[in-house]
């Protein structure tokens, strides 16, 4: 069998009126070589696909994944059982290809009006602050119902920065029953697990005097938001939860 380029060389050669002999001298083929591909379509032989001991078992393997969740040996035990003769790393492979993979179920959250808000901090870039640039950051409020959005440019994420925002935040769109934000430990970013406790103190104390609720999710688990409370899942302070003052 001969590849693409020497098949369309020889081609060549024939357009050129060279012999065969000619052509499989220049290319270094047997000249019966090049007479059988003179003038024939280019076709590669197609790969002769091999039979397995397992492929009579096949359909069978599909019936007892669809029925139970087995592993790849106790598939492997029934085989034999029935008859199998084949190693077992030929039925592992098949198995991690046809059984489908696990996703994640998340629950989509329905909100009624009013109830809940989503923030977060987002970074955009730099800005020239005198003769320096600065990180320019935004706070992001979302009402989850209505989807009405506050965002807010500032030069920093401190936690004074966080609060007012979320005070500029509820002028704009009116104090929700719940706030909820994604990353709580990135909102405690004080060094020093002492300033860290005192901050999340300062979050509870604020939400108390607005009267909101704060809910927070996982990091990078943005379906999770409807989690406990800002400092349950923070795991920077050492703290399980804050909640009760």
């Amino acid at each position: 069998m001969i590849d693409y380029a020497t098949w369309a060389a020889i081609g060549d050669g024939v357009a050129k009126h060279l012999t065969a002999a000619q052509l499989a001298v220049s290319l270094g083929l047997d000249v019966k070589t090049v007479r059988h591909w003179i003038g024939r379509p280019y076709a590669p032989r197609q790969a002769v696909r091999r039979s397995s001991k397992l492929d009579p078992f096949k359909g069978r393997i599909v019936g007892w994944l669809d029925a139970h969740p087995l592993s790849a040996q106790q598939v492997f035990q029934r085989l034999c059982d029935n008859g199998y003769g084949g190693g077992i790393s030929i039925v592992k492979d098949y198995v991690r290809a046809i059984r489908p993979r696990p996703r994640e179920a998340f629950l989509t959250l329905a909100f009624a009006p009013g109830e809940a808000a989503q923030v977060d901090w987002g970074e955009f870039g730099t800005i020239a602050v005198g003769d320096t640039r600065r990180r320019l950051s935004f706070f992001v409020m979302v009402l989850a119902y209505s989807r009405k959005m506050y965002v807010e440019f500032t030069l920093s994420q401190t936690m004074e920065q966080f609060l007012a925002a979320h005070v500029n935040g509820f002028h704009a769109l009116g104090v929700p029953r719940k706030v909820m934000v994604d990353n709580p430990a990135a909102r405690c970013s004080s060094t020093g697990a002492a300033k860290r406790r005192s901050s999340i103190r300062a979050i509870f104390d604020f939400a108390r005097h607005y009267g909101f609720e704060p809910v927070a999710c996982a990091v990078a688990k943005g379906n999770e938001k409807e989690c406990a409370a800002y400092c349950t899942s923070c795991g920077m302070c050492g703290e399980t939860s804050l909640a009760g003052g």
